[in-house]
């Protein structure tokens, strides 16, 4: 029988890992329906693509190749039904493409057949392979790699692996979470690597780290149980917006609650047989169980958190299929607050709110009670909601107490300790090699050195049961730097640019602006505020000429350029060039210095001569930013800037925006950039604009009173 290859990455795996494919659990459905395999289907077109750019370096190598790859087909075909069985997750969100619509995953996928990434095979040496040099070997591999995942489920881009708990361990009746030792790959990319989730109930979790590294992908393994979560625990996933149909609002959040339908139905038919002269015990009891599940406030709750969500009382009471994408995934947000389940995963919850919700969301999870566990890019929201951070890093998780700001603090000093283990590392192989040792040798004492201190670590856990691996060598640090910068504008004179005595609303609509007055000059910092639909963005668009006042006029410095960047910005590019190119065409630059800009806004090397329409939207949009850049604007007008962006680009960008000596004018949701760029608060309210007296906290305090919400005041996390 043949011998099946090792996945690399995963040294020493028991061969009673567990392989799953699951689907991802929605908020309609949160029963854990039974996995069930699929026939493969060959995506030829990939396929074709990938085989076309390996026949460019060597016919005669490729048709050897072939050979190998047959055989090893043949092997696997021999070896089914072994002990180890990888199979993959279906996604609807992801094509058969080179790229997908998910950041995540899309950067998953051009980093398999674009990178560097090995293959996670090992290949078996025979004649064919023992002719092979070393780097014909790598691209061997690589090419077996990827028809291997064209072999998996069709739809499939996720394998994961875990290592199975013994008797009834998993099965154990908790409110926490600890699986040890999971992998996960996408597409021949490991986004985990023997990593440990370990979530403890009541707590409020924070998941960081840089764009594209598998957290949404965490995040839905979990909900879909493909990781082994305790039955005792119920999981939900706020991940798609409500149906759209003739529910109104207010009925969509009360039915999630399914027990609480059954009950009340079940009281309905019970206190009719009862007024016929049917009496039953299991009436009272009934009655008992709707009083414990508190189903007479059930409606009162729920108003509350749509409201804070910003639907009026006529919005609860219209229609779904009446709202936007957006607007129905506030619901589905707030059928998930309604439910609280046992343990909550939130991914990006920011993202379709406004300010104002978004402060009333902070508000309200900071007295959740059950297990929270979200993705954010929202520092203010993560220091003020989270207990603990999870850090993505080297496809690892690593645990800190308290909230963002401190675990900032101690990341700083954790990676000064990384770069000092890894100088010495260095130093010492370097000893050995100059002592005689070949680099082989030096490395493989180097290892059991690190595997000895590991064992010894370990040996002061009483619950570690996990065998003894040989630990890697140290990889060296990496800081994921991100840098934003705008030019200096030269000296205008005023008036720069202003409305005077405007009036302005839609055909058939009623004003949204009456002799409104609104200027800005070079020295102009301002927040815009308001509540959902009040004009803040039309109010932009006045501003930038993209509408006309229905009176009044709108006037600018026949000198000024403006630059604006909002989140469609993106779709504004030239869908079918490369970034490179892109900028180079329209601004008259060479080649390096066009990439050099995109490199400045964070966009990774191999993405600068992918196709625009091919890149996620986070990458498109740091395309708009640079050509923004490159614009060389008198004035920046912002409409929420901060989505599609990490917390390291934020953080980027509200540094640019002090260090620019321009006006800028900001529409966002996220409290940091506000409180970071020093923004004067102008609130949208009555038709009109207005100056508010106070700072932020102020204006959050009465936003908070006004929807009759107890105050929490976010308290300073322990370190």
């Amino acid at each position: 029988m043949p011998k099946k290859g090792n996945r690399k990455g995963r040294p020493g795996q028991d061969e009673e890992d567990l392989a799953i494919k699951t689907e991802a659990m929605s908020l309609e459905d949160q029963n854990n329906a039974p996995v069930q395999e699929k026939k493969s289907k060959k995506k030829k077109s990939s396929k074709q693509k990938f085989f076309d750019d390996l026949k460019d370096e060597d016919e005669k190598e490729d048709q050897e190749e072939e050979v190998v790859v047959e055989k090893k087909k043949k092997d696997k075909s021999a070896a089914a039904g072994g002990a180890n069985k990888y199979f993959a997750e279906d996604d609807d969100d992801i094509p058969n493409g080179v790229l997908a619509e998910k950041e995540e995953e899309e950067e998953v996928n051009r980093d398999f057949i674009g990178g560097e990434e090995e293959s996670t095979d090992v290949v078996q040496e025979d004649e064919s392979t023992a002719k092979l040099s070393k780097k014909e070997l790598k691209k061997l591999k690589k090419k077996q790699a990827y028809l291997k995942e064209l072999e998996e489920e069709e739809g499939g881009q996720f394998s994961v692996s875990q290592r199975q708990k013994t008797g009834t361990a998993a099965q154990l009746d908790t409110s926490d979470i600890k699986v040890e030792n999971f992998s996960i790959s996408a597409r021949g990319k490991e986004l985990f690597v023997n990593a440990t989730l370990q979530i403890t109930a009541g707590r409020r979790y924070g998941l960081v780290g840089p764009n594209g590294h598998g957290k949404t992908t965490l995040l839905r393994h979990i909900a879909s149980r493909a990781l082994q979560i305790p039955p005792s625990i119920d999981v939900l996933y706020c991940e798609q917006d409500v149906q759209a149909d003739d529910t109104k609002a207010i009925d969509a959040v009360l039915n999630a609650d399914k027990k609480r339908l059954a009950l009340l139905e079940e009281r309905k038919k019970l206190e009719l047989e009862a007024d016929q002269g049917k009496l039953s015990d299991r009436l009272k009891e009934v009655y008992e169980e709707l009083t414990a599940i508190k189903a007479d406030s059930a409606e009162p709750r729920a108003r509350r958190i749509l409201a804070g969500l910003q639907f009026t009382k006529e919005m609860q009471e219209r229609p779904t299929k009446n709202f936007s994408g957006g607007w129905r995934m506030r619901v589905s947000l707030a059928r998930a607050l309604f439910l609280e389940p046992t343990l909550l995963l939130l991914d990006e919850p920011t993202n379709h709110l406004d300010l104002n919700a978004v402060i009333w969301l902070d508000n309200y999870l900071q007295n959740w009670k059950k297990t929270l566990l979200v993705v954010s890019h929202d520092q203010s929201f993560l220091d003020n909601v989270c207990t603990d951070i999870i850090h993505l890093d080297q496809q690892k998780l690593f645990y800190y107490r308290g909230n963002y700001a401190t675990f900032k603090k101690m990341l700083v000093q954790k990676r000064k300790e990384q770069a000092k283990a890894w100088e010495e590392q260095e130093k010492r192989l370097r000893r050995m090699k100059a002592s005689g040792k070949s680099t082989k040798q030096a490395e493989k004492v180097q290892k059991e050195a690190l595997t000895r201190k590991q064992q010894k670590n370990r040996s002061k856990l009483a619950d570690f049961e996990e065998e003894d691996k040989p630990q890697e060598l140290l990889a060296r640090p990496k800081e994921y730097i991100v840098k934003f910068s705008f030019p200096e504008p030269p000296p205008l004179s005023p008036p720069i640019l202003g409305l005077y005595n405007v009036s302005f609303g839609y055909q058939g609509q009623p004003l949204l602006f009456k002799k409104l007055d609104f200027g800005i000059d070079m020295d102009s910092r301002i927040a815009i505020v308001g509540p959902n639909g009040v004009g803040k963005s039309t109010l932009l668009k006045l501003l930038l000429g993209a509408l006309e006042p229905l009176e009044g006029e709108a006037r600018k410095n026949h000198r000024l350029r403006i630059g604006k960047y909002d989140q469609h910005s993106a779709d504004q590019l030239d869908m079918n060039t490369s970034a490179t190119e892109y900028l180079r065409d329209k601004y008259n630059l060479d080649y390096q210095d066009s990439r050099k800009m995109l490199g400045r806004f964070g966009l990774a090397g191999y993405a600068h001569t992918i196709l625009i329409k091919d890149l996620s939207g986070g990458q498109k949009s740091r395309v708009a930013l640079a050509d923004l850049r490159c614009s060389a604007p008198d004035v920046l007008i912002l409409d929420e800037p901060t989505n599609n962006l990490d917390i390291e680009s934020i953080d980027a960008l509200g540094e640019a925006i002090n260090s620019y000596k321009g006006g800028v004018v900001i529409v966002s949701h996220d409290e940091r950039l506000i409180r970071d760029t020093d923004c004067q608060l102008w609130v949208v309210e009555n038709k009109n604009i207005s100056e508010i007296d106070g700072g932020f906290d102020d204006y959050r305090r009465e936003l908070l009173e006004s929807l009759g919400e107890d105050i929490v005041k976010a308290q300073p996390m322990p370190q």
